[in-house]
């Protein structure tokens, strides 16, 4: 990492912060400007510093200039060419290329070729940032109520490398002694004293600034909900007055007048106009104009309902303003998927509001195309995807979609050794509704509005070709979903869910395999049979600060999903499935939970877990066998990921051998009952790349003894004994749009072996550093397991 760097100049290998007692030491190292570069344990070798050499080799700055000054001169002769003929094709085509080319010269100028950008230069020590970065820790601290707080910082060198500390002495902080409102508006004075207990300034807490910022926009937003239209933060003055002798503050909050009236006023809303612009002056003469719930819309041709806008539309005439109203109002209305924009702006007379709603239509028809991999069990395969949408099918905002999949993906096969192909083709038509098709409530339009309600109805079909079987499916779905206003819960309610499935084909040793359970008491073979697979479910999705957006800030997820198959046959007299049946019929309920959590540790680093538990339990006409579509599956690459893919359990249960005498893994274990839980260590590396450590623990279980698969129950007294236990380390390219994964795992605990036999993990050695035939598993995988 030192390599070639001039005399006198040292490379920033270590970063320490010393003399904190209350503050977190994380939270001052991003403040520090110059950053170690990220090196390989125990070594000094940084790979991205070494990428970065290894990319400037082939990097002529002189002649990257040279390029985009060429190119800035051509793109100012396209726009002069414009300025004259500004609808020019050509010209606008010519531009857009020039500017995009322009664009990246502009970064690669910067910051050098695209081997340069995917690895980083040798932080070199500047005495300047240095100092920057000192300053930053003080006015952090200070910021946060250590205003006695004093920094220095000293720089040791060796060998070309150097060893930046920087010394911190906090001393006490300052507490709030107290807190004092000024205004002479007593309406704004009421507000504020009611809101009290909302406040972000607290007496007798330490003095932190970031306090009084979200304290200023908290009674922004609630002036702004409670009529004030004209107020904003800017009119919120804060004083602060320190004692040094008691080591406090007081907090002086002043509301100023404002400049064009003599006092801040609440605004009542008159009127409300909602227009849909027509896509051209063409449909001008073609305006219809209809008033519903004191509301003038006003559309191009007879194509819309005013009642399914009007139901997303939160604003009432007499209502003081609401700036959340407004705000949920131009949600939900964009929820709608049929305008390209919704505006909302009003217009004053006095205190009096007229609300002006202005949107424009979406194109009617949109077709999108996709193309990509997949992978589910092992090896990726190439996908299509087509949808087709046309909106406003019905002229109440309802669209109608529909949809088309064909893949292609590398599968084990269950009666061979190996990697197959699995063919899959997809085809779908549903109508999505903006509203709860509810026959006995007219009135569910109003009252749901606010929740993003829509009904889905929905018809497919799927073909799978695997090499054990083929598969088709004919699916007919009814489907409500709605959402909070803050869309922190999601709601979905499959009131009709129901399949017609047939296997057509089945090989001879498939076929041979499924009869060979069957004669152990294991009758899988029914799941294979014809049959109407029918359930109700629903799901609901509790988002804790918005999980998924991987961000700084600490999130999680808890999915709850719930399920009763079959329902009906409780109603009246089925046969339940027997040696003779030939069209299965199946009753079930099944639970899952889905727990996730992301904690960041700084920029660079993040822990993530995920806990995920369900239970599947069939009943009556089943005679103990689910759809196989509703087992649960072990391992793979979302999964415990030392296991292929559904491979991993049931419980203790002991694979059969192979002729090399290693467990035979071909087969999937469907199973009833599932524990598993993964840790996983996140750190950027360097570029695009990023590393991860992980632990995966659980397995899976039936409910009740099968003969064919011996341990494979689950049993309070032993089911700890049979948590399997897979470790590894992964490798993720982050592209922002794609992220592109691979985890190599290992066996550490293998249930499937006998007691005191089960711990593997030593059985990694240099001569055999991934163990054992089966052992080690590589998984490939598109975006992050959790």
């Amino acid at each position: 990492m030192t390599k070639n760097i001039p005399e006198g100049e040292y490379v920033i290998f270590q970063n320490d912060i010393t003399g904190l007692d209350q503050v977190n030491q994380g939270d001052l190292y991003p403040l520090l400007i110059q950053e170690p570069n990220t090196r390989i344990p125990l070594t000094n070798i940084s790979l991205g510093v070494n990428i970065y050499r290894f990319g400037k080799n082939f990097y002529d700055s002189a002649k990257v200039a040279g390029k985009l000054e060429l190119k800035k001169e051509a793109l100012d002769s396209i726009r002069r060419a414009r300025g004259e003929n500004p609808d020019n094709r050509k010209l606008i085509k010519k531009q857009d290329k020039l500017e995009s080319r322009v664009e990246s010269l502009e970064k690669k100028a910067e910051f050098g070729n695209l081997v340069m950008r995917t690895g980083n230069p040798a932080t070199v020590l500047d005495s300047a940032d240095t100092k920057v970065s000192t300053t930053e820790i003080r006015n952090y601290l200070y910021n946060r109520g250590y205003m006695d707080v004093s920094t220095n910082f000293k720089v040791e060198t060796k060998k070309k490398k150097a060893f930046v500390t920087y010394e911190v002495e906090e001393n006490e902080p300052y507490l709030i002694d107290s807190i004092y409102v000024r205004s002479d508006n007593e309406e704004i004075l009421g507000l504020l004293n009611s809101s009290k207990p909302e406040s972000h300034l607290k007496l007798h807490e330490n003095y932190n600034q970031n306090n009084i910022v979200a304290e200023r926009n908290r009674i922004e937003d609630l002036l702004k909900n409670n009529g004030f239209f004209m107020f904003s933060k800017s009119f919120i003055e804060y004083n602060v007055f320190q004692d040094t002798s008691k080591k406090s503050v007081v907090i002086e909050e002043l509301i100023r007048k404002p400049t064009f009236a003599e006092k801040h006023e609440v605004y009542t809303i008159d009127s409300i106009y909602f227009r849909v612009n027509p896509p051209s002056n063409d449909f001008i003469d073609q305006k219809i104009s209809r008033s519903y719930r004191d509301i003038d819309f006003s559309f191009y041709k007879d194509r819309y309902s005013e009642k399914i806008f009007s139901s997303r539309v939160f604003l009432d005439s007499g209502n003081v303003y609401n700036r959340s109203e407004v705000l949920e109002s131009q949600r939900q209305l964009n929820n709608l998927d049929l305008f390209r924009f919704v505006n909302i702006s009003f217009d004053t007379v006095g205190t009096s509001l007229t609300a002006k709603i202005q949107t424009q239509p979406n194109q009617k028809y949109q077709l999108t195309n996709q193309l990509g991999l997949s992978i589910t069990e092992q090896l990726p395969g190439p996908f299509f995807s087509a949808s087709l949408r046309n909106r406003n099918f019905f002229r109440a905002g309802e669209i109608l979609e529909f949809n088309f999949r064909a893949g292609l993906e590398g599968v084990a096969s269950a009666t061979d050794q190996g990697v197959y192909q699995s063919r899959e083709i997809g085809t779908s038509a549903s109508v999505i509704f903006p509203r709860f098709l509810m026959p006995f409530s007219p009135r569910s339009l109003e009252r749901y509005g606010r929740y993003n309600p829509n009904t889905r109805t929905l018809i497919g079909f799927n073909y799978t070709n695997r090499p054990e079987y083929t598969r088709s499916g004919l699916n007919g779905l009814i489907s409500y979903t709605w959402a909070t206003r803050s869309n922190r819960q999601q709601y979905t309610f499959n009131l009709l869910d129901i399949n017609y499935i047939r296997t057509p084909q089945i090989t001879q040793d498939f076929l041979d395999v499924l009869e060979e359970l069957a004669n152990q008491g294991n009758n899988l073979i029914w799941s294979f049979l014809p049959s109407i697979v029918s359930s109700i479910s629903g799901q609901t999705i509790i988002n804790f600060n918005r999980y998924g957006e991987f961000e700084t800030n600490r999130s999680s997820l808890l999915k709850l999903f719930v399920e009763s198959g079959g329902t009906s046959f409780n109603f009246f007299n089925a046969p339940s499935n027997n040696e003779t049946t030939d069209f299965a019929r199946f009753q079930w309920l099944k639970l899952q939970a889905d727990f996730r959590k992301y904690l960041p540790i700084d920029k660079k680093q993040t822990f993530a877990y995920r806990l995920n538990f369900g239970i599947a339990q069939p009943y009556g006409v089943s005679n103990g066998i689910l759809p196989y579509e509703k087992y649960f599956f072990a391992g793979g690459g979302t999964s415990i990921r030392a296991w292929q893919a559904r491979r991993l359990g049931p419980g203790s249960y002991t694979p059969p051998l192979n002729e090399n005498g290693y467990f035979d893994y071909r087969f999937e274990q469907p199973s009833e009952m599932i524990i598993e839980s993964m840790l996983e260590y996140r750190r950027k590396l360097v570029g695009y790349f990023d590393m991860a450590l992980f632990i995966d623990a659980g397995n899976a279980w039936n409910i009740g003894v099968e003969d064919s698969r011996p341990g494979g129950d689950f049993r309070i007294n032993r089911f700890y004994k049979e948590i399997a236990v897979g470790t590894g380390i992964g490798l993720r390219m982050d592209f922002d749009f794609l992220i592109i994964r691979l985890d190599m795992a290992t066996k550490a605990i293998d249930p499937a072996r006998p007691e005191g036999e089960r711990w593997i993990l030593n059985k990694l050695s240099f001569k055999r550093p991934l163990g054992e035939k089966g052992q080690t598993v590589f998984n490939f995988g598109i975006g992050y397991p959790f």
